[in-house]
């Protein structure tokens, strides 16, 4: 129940975070380019490397902060950010072809699922 509770206050935070920061770059921008979505991806993946760094190697943070912070706050923030993790977690552990594999199937198979659903969603 603590995990649940704790991945769920992380998720709060993240998802309000998400949608603040968007707009925010957005007005700022403009909505030509999705500015917004390259902004939190690209922010949600910095924090969770320097997270995970920190909690990692130079710190021994109570378990209870990785649930909080990297499945809630970032899972919800972007789940860009724990892909990329994952990808160079793999690569840099010697395991090349299974982490490009990830990094590069998760994009093309992305791409035809989304318009899969995009068909799909038209046809019904």
């Amino acid at each position: 129940m603590e995990q649940f509770l704790l991945i769920s206050v992380g998720a709060v935070v993240g998802a309000n975070l998400r949608y603040w920061v968007g707009d925010w770059v957005a007005q700022r921008l403009g909505a030509s380019f999705p500015y917004g979505t390259l902004v939190v991806n690209l922010t949600g993946t910095l924090i969770l490397g320097i997270f995970v760094t920190l909690a990692a190697e130079r710190f021994l943070w109570d378990p209870r902060w990785r649930v909080l912070v990297a499945i809630g706050f970032c899972g919800s923030y972007t789940t860009f950010s724990s892909y990329m993790l994952e990808s160079v977690s793999l690569i840099s552990s010697g395991q090349y072809a299974i982490g490009l594999l990830n990094l590069f199937g998760s994009l093309v198979l992305g791409v035809t699922v989304m318009f899969a659903g995009i068909m799909i969603g038209r046809m019904i």
